[in-house]
């Protein structure tokens, strides 16, 4: 299959791509590059690839790349609620606005396979797990262009959305800014770390499983079209608290205090049901426990800069 990955060389790309690559897909990544990260290198040697460095916001680039293409994976993206909050003309463009103009420029046999967040369900009720039907109450502006974009999807037809949770682990672009990566990083490198609301709770999914469920919903793609999906761990849906503690596990000394004031600027607390995507035979392969020993090896290579969106 001939598959356009639109911010190919980020941090989920960057392992969705050589995985693509050895299950004998034809792979064109449309990439920026805008953090000047030297991503899929190690891929270059692969005679399926093609790299093109330009901007997917680039009417007549987007229109030459989709020639010929079965699958889009539209992968760039301004992530996370703080680069949004920071540059938020440019967040709507590339979040939003570029996934209109791909909707429109594509054929209508071509498939969208759509990643986008569980950010969208903001604030959910205590206790209750939120199903893809329960309401989207973002409340950032990050969440509220991805769900804006994953309507514009699904209204398009031939399409189906995966509703990331909190993804975690190594890639070759490597982010520190993710909530386990971030926590874990400052457990094996300063020893500490200050909370604030430490009872909010996030879903989590490691960056390998995400690369797994794209190639599952690909070969089943006919079966679930549609639809969005939660795909995250399900016994992972875990205060910040919780998360420090799991950590504290591998690394005993790592001290945790929550702050008496003040608050996290990312408001979103709920859990998370992936049942939907469970019951059409994917499971995740990394649990968080492993994804955190990974993480603690990793931190002895790479160190803060350079490794974050913001």
């Amino acid at each position: 299959m001939r598959i356009l990955v639109t911010g190919g060389a980020g941090y989920i790309g960057s392992v969705l791509v050589p995985v693509l690559l050895q299950e004998g897909h034809e792979v064109t990544v449309l990439d920026s590059f805008m953090y000047n990260q030297d991503s899929l290198l190690d891929c270059c040697h692969h005679a399926g690839l093609t790299i093109v460095r330009a901007d997917g916001r680039d009417p007549r680039v987007l229109e030459e790349r989709l020639k010929g293409v079965d699958a889009i994976f539209p992968l760039a993206c301004l992530t996370g609620a703080p680069l949004c909050d920071r540059r938020p003309e440019e967040a709507r463009a590339v979040n939003l606005d570029a996934i209109r103009l791909l909707v429109k420029l594509r054929a209508p046999s071509q498939r969208i396979i759509f990643p986008t967040t569980n950010s969208g369900y903001g604030i959910g009720e205590r206790h209750v797990h939120c199903t893809e039907e329960a309401p989207l109450r973002p409340v950032s502006l990050y969440g509220r262009l991805k769900t804006e974009a994953e309507k514009v999807v699904l209204d398009s037809g031939n399409s189906l959305t995966l509703r990331l949770a909190t993804v975690f682990g190594i890639s070759p672009r490597m982010r520190l800014d993710l909530l386990v990566n971030d926590f874990t990083y400052r457990a094996a490198t300063d020893g500490f770390v200050v909370l604030f609301q430490g009872h909010f709770k996030r879903n989590f999914i490691h960056v390998r499983d995400v690369a797994r469920a794209f190639l599952h919903v690909l070969k089943n793609f006919e079966a679930m079209k549609g639809e969005p999906y939660n795909v995250g761990l399900s016994d992972a849906n875990l205060s910040k608290r919780e998360l420090c503690e799991e950590i504290k596990k591998q690394l005993p000394r790592f001290y945790v205090v929550e702050a008496a004031v003040g608050e996290d600027p990312d408001q979103r607390d709920y859990i998370v049901s992936n049942a939907k995507i469970e019951k059409t035979g994917f499971r995740p392969q990394v649990s968080l426990k492993d994804g955190i020993a990974e993480l603690i090896k990793g931190y002895q290579v790479i160190r803060r800069n350079g490794h974050a969106n913001v």
